[in-house]
């Protein structure tokens, strides 16, 4: 796989997840429930989170230096509700800037890294895939069957 299709293969994944949230209410952007006590609006900051990580991480892995682990947090998923908990005050729009700002530097980023880091699965493509395309899809499917639980429930087109 090379950059263009690595990029496509990324920000698709990324679209597809935004349309997901697409056409929703603010309302229901930060209604809970989504997955446990999260909303849309939580996940879109996630993903933004997850983005900034990539951010973060890629350049040390670029540089052949070594990634800090999780378990100083006491893992991923203790990682993944200290951030929720720091960004769920956050506004919608905040957030909402957030999402886009962060995955637009993140599309800068991968568009100016060395070509020969896409030719070969290596570090840095297993942690794009793992912080980007790998991971979106698990929340465009919650999004989209909440929405879908929510209007049987309802009887709304949300």
């Amino acid at each position: 796989m090379d950059r263009a299709q690595l990029l496509s293969r990324v920000d698709d994944a990324w679209r597809a997840f935004a349309r997901a949230c697409e056409g929703l209410s603010p309302e229901d952007l930060s209604a809970a429930g989504v997955t446990g006590p999260w909303s849309a609006k939580d996940l879109m900051g996630h993903v933004a989170t997850w983005e900034t990580e990539a951010l973060a991480a890629l350049p040390v892995v670029v540089a052949g230096g070594r990634l800090p682990r999780y378990s100083r947090y006491g893992g991923i998923d203790a990682f993944n509700d200290m951030k929720w908990k720091q960004l769920r005050g956050l506004s919608l729009e905040e957030t909402r800037s957030r999402f886009v700002e962060t995955h637009a530097r993140l599309l800068t980023y991968l568009a100016e890294v060395p070509v020969r880091l896409y030719a070969q699965e290596g570090r840095f493509r297993r942690r794009l895939r793992l912080d980007t395309y790998g991971h979106y899809p698990e929340h465009t499917r919650q999004v989209a069957a909440w929405r879908k639980a929510r209007h049987s429930d309802t009887g709304n087109s949300t």
